[in-house]
């Protein structure tokens, strides 16, 4: 199989073809889903380099438990599942609040923009990284795949392995605390 992206060739077809051992299949399903668990991660993790990390490391695991997929859910959902458990497992690893330094500097955007507006977005990112960090890393995650990503409950549910009543008490928990961090500002 050549190592571009058949677009005939759909990701359950490519996953029996990785099982089987056809490294180009596998090459093409990390090309198709590697940027959405990039942002996935890096929305979890709030680091980009430790979200990279983290996507690596799931679809290596992805890789060799490639033989134990069958096929119950799209592909897409199981490596969400993956890549969602591996960030909960380094959002658990952490200390209970994450450095400030790691939210970088702001982008300024192309046209000017007064130093008073810098300072306020800037901010308006500390306090929501802040606030973040108050949640736990379930919550996190539900929160993250159901606001951010637009998932449905159903999809969260499957992604990180728990019931959707689950996800929705954790959303709902999340948006609580969320509220209540950033105040009246939010």
């Amino acid at each position: 199989m050549a190592v571009d992206d058949p677009p005939d060739l759909n990701d359950g077809l490519l996953a029996v073809r990785a099982a089987e051992g056809d490294e180009d299949a596998f090459a093409v399903l990390v090309r198709r889903h590697a940027p959405a668990m990039v942002r996935l991660a890096t929305r979890m993790l709030g680091r980009r380099g430790e979200a990279e990390d983290a996507v690596q490391d799931a679809f290596v695991s992805a890789w060799r438990r490639l033989p134990e997929f069958q096929g119950r859910s799209a592909f897409g959902a199981w490596i969400h599942r993956i890549v969602a458990n591996r960030c909960l497992n380094v959002l658990r690893a952490r200390r209970p609040a994450a450095p400030l330094e790691a939210a970088g500097e702001i982008p300024a955007p192309e046209h000017a923009v007064s130093p008073e507006r810098i300072a306020e977005a800037r901010e308006e990112v500390r306090r929501m990284r802040a606030a973040l960090d108050l949640l736990s890393a379930e919550q996190r995650a539900c929160w993250v795949l159901r606001e951010l990503d637009g998932r449905s409950y159903a999809f969260v549910a499957d992604a990180v392995g728990i019931s959707q009543e689950a996800v929705r008490a954790r959303v709902f928990r999340a948006r609580r605390t969320l509220t209540r961090a950033l105040g009246a500002r939010r």
